[in-house]
């Protein structure tokens, strides 16, 4: 099998193209078992690494998210800490109003100071709605100046159907999201901050002498998984956004609307165990990897390497790959100086005879302009061409 595919990260339109066409060729020629039909008002099944959907359902239905509201909490403290501007030692004063929060708490006391990696904790573990405040008020100066960083963020990561009232997820008639854009943040905390995301795993957290479980039941049932969050409001219904392992494949998966906390761990557990059983991540290119050589004329050299300039992964169905293959097309004339990242040619990607997409082949060095002597001999060549 050959497959030769330029990097799909300096060009998102061609990554979205490309993956939904593979994976539409490749369902049509080998059927695949259909999605399993959830208990839920929406969910979403994507893989971590190439971003691909594996399973839908009204993942773009406007919903409360409840306390799934502390993803983007944890990921602005995430963000501040990772820049140097909050670090885990600092110390937060605990307002009354942080304290008064109803719902999930880790029980802080007003007047006392609390550290942020523990209110860290508190939020993520324990499912704190007085630590989201108490974090929000510390980094800035007010839930609501905090809320403010989280609908920027929001629209910076290109979640488009969200919009936040709140640190916490309380209800609020503006308050809402989507299984998508939930999929965004949640896949945004796992690349961008992979020692905090530890936290999700985390069983259990004692303060103030009250251990509290974590509220996502599937890291007792299956070892795989490894986080995220759970939330729950009457309007909302039981939700979970979870993550797993399996095979160096991490899966991203949103279940929502559902009727009790043992529904959406079966749900969960029905998606995730679907889209491990019938879909694989590889990596076809590693970044700075050569795809093919070309012919460049009045340069320093005979020749430009082209290929990849980041890693490239795909997703398709386990049996999928054996049916890719690609055409390689080189610009007739490529003259040199070029730069690297100049664009030189391209990969037409077949399955069974169709096109299915294409993608740019990328220069991977520098070529200068070479000598008079060199030119002149290119010349009577090209000439004679």
């Amino acid at each position: 099998m050959r497959i030769y595919l330029a990097s799909l990260i300096r060009f998102p339109f061609l990554s979205v193209f490309l993956l939904a066409s593979l994976l539409s060729t490749c369902l049509q020629a080998a059927p695949l078992p259909a999605p399993p039909q959830l208990s839920a008002t929406s969910y979403l099944l994507i893989d971590n690494t190439s971003g691909e959907v594996l399973a839908a359902k009204n993942p773009d239905e406007r919903i409360e998210p409840a306390s799934l509201t502390k993803l983007m909490t944890a990921y602005l403290v995430a963000s501040e800490l990772k820049q140097g501007t909050l670090n885990e030692t600092d110390l937060a004063i605990i307002s009354d109003y942080a304290q008064s929060m109803e719902g999930s708490r880790m029980f802080i006391e007003a007047g006392k100071t609390v550290s942020i990696g523990d209110l860290l904790r508190g939020l993520i573990v324990q499912s704190g709605n007085d630590a989201s405040v108490a974090l929000a008020e510390h980094v800035a100066a007010s839930e609501q100046g905090f809320v403010s960083m989280m609908n920027r963020m929001a629209a910076k990561l290109g979640m488009n159907n969200t919009n936040f009232m709140n640190a916490s997820g309380l209800p609020d008639p503006d308050h809402y999201t989507t299984a998508r854009d939930l999929s965004v943040i949640a896949r945004r905390m796992i690349q961008d901050f992979p020692e905090h995301y530890q936290l999700y795993s985390q069983r259990s957290f004692k303060y103030n002498n009250i251990e509290q479980n974590n509220r996502n039941k599937l890291l007792w049932r299956d070892d795989t998984v490894d986080g995220m969050k759970t939330g729950h409001t009457k309007a909302a219904g039981y939700c979970l956004v979870a993550s797993a392992v399996r095979d160096d494949m991490r899966l991203i998966s949103i279940v929502l609307g559902t009727a009790s906390d043992k529904t959406r761990l079966a749900e969960t557990q029905r998606l995730l165990n679907y889209g491990f059983r019938f879909f694989q991540t590889k990596r076809i290119y590693e970044a700075g990897e050569v795809v093919s050589a070309a012919k460049i004329w009045m340069g320093e050299s005979e020749e430009i390497l082209l290929g990849v300039a980041e890693d490239l992964y795909v997703t398709l169905p386990r049996d999928a790959f054996d049916s890719l293959h690609s055409q390689i097309e080189l610009s007739t004339y490529i003259k040199a100086p070029a730069r690297i990242g100049q664009e030189f040619g391209r990969s037409v990607l077949t399955a069974d005879n169709q096109v299915i997409g294409e993608v740019p082949l990328l220069a991977l060095q520098k070529v200068e302009e070479g000598g008079i002597f060199r030119r002149m001999k290119h010349s009577i060549l090209r000439y004679f061409q």
